[in-house]
C-alpha cells in the first residue's frame, strides 16, 4: 500500500496501473556474426515494473530453454535526505539504501509471471520516512509483488497474485516515477493487492477489472476498474475507480483503516509533445460513516495534481539547451479533506476539513546505467488540527525536503 498522510506514525498511460510500456521493454540482443546476414530482431513485450520515462534501461535477456526468453532487471539506490519540521519519530538528516531489486519476467506464451523481489523504502510527501530495513516488512515483504499471468490471446489476460494497483497516477516505488518521493494524492490510493485482475485491450482501448485485498488487508471485499482511451499517439484519457463493498477493520502500516473503507476516482490525462510530458489528473475519495471504528460522519478528499517533465536531450530540444541525459521533472498538487472532528469525521489528511498543497521539483541524470536524482519538495498545509502537522509539537504549518538519489540500473 502506500504511504498515509493521517500521519502515518500510526499508522494504459505512464505508469504500470494504467499500461504504459517502458523502456524495460527494449530487448539486449547480441550482434550477429559477420557471415550471417543481420536480421531485424522481434521487439521484446513491454515488461513491468513500468517507468514513468525519466529512468530507462534494457533487460538481460536469457533464453530458459522450454520456458522461452526471461528477461532480468534490477535496482540499486541509496537516498540522502534533510527536511525541516520533522515529526518526533522522523530525522532531520539520513542517509538509507533506497532500492535492492530484482525483477524477472516472462513475457510471452500462454503462461507468463512477473516477480519482483528485494528491499526499498516508499518515501512520501508530508509523512515520516520510514526506512528500508522497517519498510520492507512493513509494507509488502521481500517479495514486493509478482503474479501469474494466463494471456489466450494478445486480447485477453487473466492475472493472479500481488498486483500492482489499477488506481491512481503514479506507482509505488522511487525508480518508477518522475519524482524520487510519491505525493499528496499518492497517500490517498493503495499501491500493491492480492487478487484476481482481467485485462482486455482493442485498438485505443485498454480494459482492466480486479477483485482483491484494497490496502493489501487479506479482505478480498474491493473492486477496481481502469478504462484507458489512446485518443492518438500524443494523447490519453484514463478512468479508474476503486471501493471496499464491505466495512473490514483491518488497521496497519500497509493499512489505513478509513482508506481501506474508502471509494476513490481518478481522471488522468496523459500528453506528450516534443520534449515535454504533462500529466493532470483530478482524485476524488469518500470514506462512509464507519461507527463501529469511531467515525459517526462520512469524509472526502478532493484535489488535482500537474506532473510535467522535460527531456533536455530530445531531439526536440533547441541546439543551445540540449543536455543528453538531463530531465526536470515536476509536480504540483493540491488537495482538501472534508469533514469536522466535532461531528465524528475520520481523519484523512492533517485532521478533519485540513488542506495541503506541495510543489516538488527533481533534475535527473542518466548515464547508461547510472542515475542521480537531487529533489527539493515543498508541503504547505491550513486548518490543520492541534498536533497533526509537522514538527516535534505537530503544529507545524509546512515542511521542505530536499533529497539525493544515486543508483544503478540492472
Amino acid at each position: 500500500m502506500k504511504t498515509y498522510i493521517p500521519l502515518r506514525v500510526a499508522a494504459a498511460v505512464m505508469v504500470l496501473s494504467t499500461g504504459t510500456a517502458s523502456a524495460w521493454a527494449e530487448e539486449r540482443t547480441a550482434a550477429p556474426a559477420a557471415a550471417v546476414p543481420a536480421e531485424t530482431p522481434a521487439p521484446a513485450p513491454a515488461l513491468p515494473p513500468a517507468m514513468a520515462g525519466t529512468l530507462n534501461a534494457a533487460p538481460l535477456r536469457f533464453d530458459a530453454g522450454a520456458l522461452g526468453p526471461l528477461y532480468v532487471g534490477g535496482v540499486l539506490s541509496g537516498l540522502g535526505q534533510w527536511q525541516s519540521n520533522a515529526a518526533p519519530a522522523d530525522r532531520t538528516r539520513q542517509a538509507d539504501l533506497g532500492n535492492a531489486q530484482v525483477f524477472v519476467n516472462k513475457a510471452d506464451g500462454l503462461v507468463q509471471f512477473f516477480v519482483q523481489g528485494g528491499y526499498y523504502s516508499i518515501p512520501a510527501l508530508g509523512v515520516p520516512y520510514l526506512r528500508t530495513s522497517d519498510a520492507t516488512p512493513a509494507y509488502y515483504g521481500p517479495l514486493a509483488q509478482g503474479y501469474l499471468k494466463l494471456a489466450p490471446t494478445d486480447s485477453f489476460s487473466v492475472m493472479v497474485g500481488k498486483l500492482p494497483t489499477l488506481i491512481g497516477a503514479e506507482s509505488t516505488f522511487s525508480f518508477q516515477n518522475f519524482n524520487i518521493q510519491r505525493g499528496l494524492l499518492w497517500n490517498q490510493e493503495n499501491a500493491v493487492n492480492r487478487g484476481v485482475q482481467v485485462n482486455y485491450a482493442t485498438g485505443p482501448l485498454t480494459l482492466s477489472a480486479s477483485i482483491n485485498d484494497g490496502f493489501y488487508s487479506k479482505h478480498y471485499s474491493w473492486v477496481s476498474f481502469l478504462a484507458s482511451y489512446a485518443l492518438d499517439s500524443s494523447n490519453t484519457v484514463t478512468f479508474n475507480a476503486g471501493g471496499n463493498t464491505r466495512h473490514t477493520e483491518v488497521s496497519s502500516t500497509a493499512t489505513p483503516l478509513f482508506q481501506n473503507n474508502q471509494q476513490i476516482y481518478n481522471l488522468i490525462y496523459t500528453r506528450t509533445q516534443g520534449a515535454w510530458t504533462f500529466q493532470p489528473y483530478v482524485q476524488y475519495t469518500r470514506v462512509p460513516s464507519l461507527p463501529e471504528f469511531g467515525a459517526n460522519e462520512s469524509a472526502s478528499t478532493y484535489g488535482g495534481a500537474l506532473l510535467a517533465s522535460y527531456d533536455f536531450g530530445n531531439d526536440a530540444t533547441p541546439a543551445a539547451l540540449r543536455l543528453p541525459g538531463f530531465k526536470l521533472p515536476v509536480r504540483v498538487e493540491y488537495i482538501a479533506s472534508t469533514g469536522s472532528a466535532a461531528a465524528g469525521a475520520p481523519n484523512l489528511l492533517y485532521g478533519p476539513g485540513s488542506r495541503a498543497w506541495s510543489i516538488t521539483l527533481t533534475p535527473t541524470y542518466q548515464y547508461k546505467r547510472f542515475f542521480t536524482r537531487a529533489e527539493f519538495a515543498y508541503v504547505g498545509t491550513g486548518r490543520t488540527a492541534t498536533g497533526a502537522a509537522f514538527g516535534t509539537d505537530g503544529n507545524r504549518h509546512s515542511q521542505v525536503r530536499g533529497m539525493l538519489e544515486v543508483g544503478f540500473l540492472i
